[in-house]
């Protein structure tokens, strides 16, 4: 086992540093986040045809690199440094993974291709409005209809879903309850009775939707594996979202202990540097430690996706547990290092500070992830 980047792995985060730090300054992603798409479409374009980053895990035979979820990992860390606002993880993290985990091979041919070149933005529905990240969260119905299905119900916090153009939807049959009776649908997003409405989100760089199917027919088709039995996929789907989640949150804890750093540097009071104070000193180097070890669980986990290990469900947990208090750790001490201007609109760190925040509670919190891992090993 190794626990450490190869070259060409080295050679990716370096790219991905350097397009980043050209591509996602404080300005480009101010600009993004104000707009209503939430990205720059050129930038979004570059990342797909130029880089292949949407491509990074996807199977050669569906236009894909091919590459392993180690690799994923690297980018997200870059990519939550930088606090990148762009379709990346809802259509990668989220949707790329649910097909290549429960999709026929007609749908991976149908919609894997486009999403590798970075042509189809897509996303995963399955939160509902009671805030439940679990199987008992799924209320929307799905009814049979002849060949197909109808779907009726409404989905909340989903990630870009007002500009996604391919939607995996997950909804269960009357009458069933917990995990029985899911099933996952993947169609385009503009199919006959779907309605779809940007939310107001304190994080303004990840933009969020609420999506409304009324009487919205889908075809056989469209169904994903085994009616009834759709859970099994989207609890694989989940856990690697939150480790593709957790390795964004550690880039972003890194890039609030850097930016607390460089101002303890700069700031003077009492004729000398902040960063002399022991107060100071003890807040950055708790934030180094819990960076550090978040790190640590992200990476194995991260590891463990691209091997398939049966541990999975508890590493993913553990690491979106400790990456999200970290993340929201480190944002918050960073905001008080910089005393009364952290939370001013011309600093940053209010931005990584929202999306600590928003990043802590999407696909569960700490408490959700720890609870789940108690269940796991039997307590």
């Amino acid at each position: 086992m190794r626990f450490a980047f190869n070259e060409e792995q080295e050679a990716l985060r370096d790219a991905a540093r350097s397009f980043l730090t050209d591509h996602s300054s404080s300005q480009q992603v101010r600009t993004a986040m104000a707009t209503e798409t939430g990205f720059d479409p050129d930038v979004w374009k570059r990342m797909g045809a130029e880089l292949g980053w949407t491509a990074i895990i996807i199977p050669e035979a569906y236009g894909g690199l091919g590459l392993t979820y180690v690799e994923l990992v690297a980018l997200m860390e870059e990519m939550g440094r930088a606090l990148v606002c762009a379709p990346f993880f809802s259509t990668i993290g989220l949707a790329a993974n649910a097909l290549l985990v429960g999709g026929t091979e007609e749908q991976k041919q149908r919609f894997l291709p486009g999403i590798a070149a970075g042509e189809t933005i897509a996303t995963l529905a399955f939160a509902e409005a009671n805030g439940r990240w679990d199987a008992s969260g799924i209320e929307t119905l799905a009814v049979p209809d002849g060949t197909g299905f109808v779907l009726n119900g409404t989905k909340t916090f989903v990630l870009d879903g007002h500009t996604a153009e391919v939607i995996v939807v997950a909804a269960r049959h009357g009458g069933s309850r917990g995990e029985a009776g899911v099933s996952l649908f993947v169609l385009p997003a503009s199919t006959a009775g779907i309605e779809r409405r940007l939310l107001p989100t304190m994080d303004q760089t990840r933009k969020q939707a609420e999506i409304v199917f009324r009487d919205v027919k889908v075809p056989a088709s469209a169904l994903m594996g085994n009616e009834g039995e759709g859970w099994s996929v989207l609890g694989r789907t989940l856990d690697l979202a939150a480790i593709a989640l957790s390795a964004e949150q550690v880039g972003g804890a890194q890039q609030c202990l850097d930016l607390s750093v460089e101002y303890a540097k700069q700031r003077v009071q009492f004729a000398r540097p902040i960063g002399s104070f022991q107060a100071i000193k003890h807040k950055c180097a708790d934030m180094l430690l819990r960076v550090e070890s978040a790190r640590s669980a992200s990476y194995y986990a991260g590891w463990a996706a691209s091997v398939d290990d049966p541990e999975l469900p508890a590493l993913a947990s553990l690491a979106k547990a400790y990456c999200s208090d970290a993340y929201f750790h480190c944002a918050a001490e960073s905001i008080q290092i910089h005393g009364g201007v952290g939370f001013t609109w011309e600093y940053d760190v209010h931005l990584y500070f929202k999306r600590a925040k928003s990043s802590e509670v999407f696909l569960g919190d700490a408490t959700y992830h720890r609870e789940r891992v108690a269940r796991q090993i039997g307590l």
